[in-house]
């Protein structure tokens, strides 16, 4: 443990610590105009975060509070004093900016993503390719002050330049890449195509994937294209909680396909019903809301993240003793990606377990069309692409898929087969599910 004054604590001393929190940041948002009529609208006001249940009756958020104090909504510092900002991917409507003072960053954020870099094993001096990306995106940067910070090498790439990247995760000995899954999936194509066996010629033994949920058949068939022995530990933030820092897996949970909660000192994580924003049990599926505790630029309470995830069954159990920080499963999907066909609840994420389980398919390419009547799905069908060595039939293949599709879902799927570099490529978060208005 990085820091195991604070990840070794149990979850009696981590909530009395969230509590000491919850006190000073309603005090901090008691002096902004904005957080005060947030909280009004409910019948409350940023001081009552200190009553027991304070948090629990507070308002949530989403987008449309913050597109509402655009352009610079809910920010609780003088824009003086904001050192960067970042913002959301945008992809509808306009992108929502954050601040982050000097300390949000190189205080809060290099020391969240350094705890997450250390509990997956990586050490000061690992030769680290850096391969999320920058601009207003908060991955790239978040992650080179997480390896600034832990004493890690980094070599800040980037998405791109895929063929000189390949190459030199084999000339310069690169131990540890962050990036995408699909980015990371690529590069070993694209590794291939250029005569390098990722196998024989890498080093690489840990990579941070996250942007991107995936199945753990795909994140399976990832290891097994490196070199013995690698590892890909999952991960997950949001530009809301302040950056790539509320869930990690540790050696232990990410064999069982969890992650832990490991900034539960910095951000409550809140796994709640989506409709009766309840407490969902162990074992249950709830929608991940935050709530940043030290943030002095742009915080949030109860932000809506829309993502689904599965509280763990025993939650605080994990053999590697963080027992105040419970694990989740790995993103489900969005509660707004949910599709029901025909009365058949549809998650991108079991298109892609079958899809990443079927030999021969290219696992990072694939499409969900979805057919919709007064913006309602009323069909579905699947596009996927068939690996340029496959030795079968390309319709066979089709035909697999849908039959495997056909058990998993309880729906008939069209499955339609491409011939390998089809279809769309993503370098971070892929947009799955393409929507059609049929006339």
């Amino acid at each position: 443990m990085l820091h195991p004054e604070i990840e070794s604590l149990d979850r009696d001393a981590i909530k009395a610590l969230q509590a000491q929190k919850l006190t000073a940041l309603g005090d901090r948002l008691a002096a902004s105009p904005d957080w005060c009529e947030h909280f009004a609208g409910a019948g409350m006001q940023p001081r009552d975060l200190a009553a027991a249940d304070g948090l629990a009756g507070a308002p949530t958020m989403e987008k449309s509070d913050l597109r509402a104090r655009y352009p610079f909504p809910m920010l609780t510092v003088d824009t003086t004093r904001v050192a960067r900002f970042f913002a959301t991917s945008g992809t509808t409507g306009l992108p929502v900016m954050f601040g982050f003072t000097d300390n949000d960053l190189h205080r809060l954020l290099a020391v969240q993503v350094a705890r997450q870099l250390y509990c997956i094993g990586v050490r000061p001096g690992d030769r680290t390719y850096q391969g999320y990306g920058y601009g207003l995106w908060i991955g790239g940067p978040a992650h080179d002050l997480g390896l600034e910070e832990l004493g890690a090498t980094c070599f800040p790439v980037g998405p791109g330049r895929s063929e000189l990247v390949v190459q030199w995760l084999r000339d310069q000995a690169w131990e540890v890449a962050t990036a995408s899954p699909l980015f990371l999936a690529h590069l070993v194509r694209v590794a291939g195509d250029n005569g390098i066996d990722p196998k024989k010629d890498w080093k690489l033994r840990i990579a941070v994937i996250g942007g991107q949920g995936v199945s753990r058949a795909f994140r399976e068939h990832l290891e097994a294209e490196m070199p013995a022995g690698f590892r890909a530990f999952g991960s997950y933030g949001t530009t809301e909680s302040g950056g790539p820092n509320i869930g990690i897996s540790c050696p232990f949970s990410h064999d069982r396909d969890e992650m832990h909660l490991i900034s539960e000192d910095t951000v409550i994580t809140e796994i709640l019903d989506p409709d009766t924003l309840e407490p969902v049990a162990p074992g249950e599926v709830g929608e991940i809301v935050v709530t940043t505790l030290d943030k002095e630029a742009s915080p949030v309470v109860r932000w809506r993240t829309r993502d689904l995830v599965q509280l763990s069954e025993k939650p605080y159990d994990c053999e590697c003793g963080r027992h105040g920080m419970p694990t989740i499963g790995r993103i489900i999907g969005r509660s707004d990606d949910m599709l029901k066909v025909r009365g058949v609840i549809v998650y991108p994420s079991q298109i892609e377990d079958v899809i990443a389980g079927t030999p021969g398919t290219v696992k990072e390419a694939w499409q969900i069309y979805v057919d919709t009547v007064d913006g309602s799905p009323h069909s579905m069908s699947v596009a996927i692409e068939c690996e340029a060595g496959y030795n079968g039939d390309p319709p066979d293949l089709a035909d697999i898929v849908a039959r495997s599709l056909s058990s998993r879902l309880g729906l008939k799927v069209p499955v339609e087969c491409h011939r390998q570099g089809t279809l769309p490529r993503y370098e971070a978060k892929a947009k799955r599910v393409l929507l059609k208005e049929q006339s």
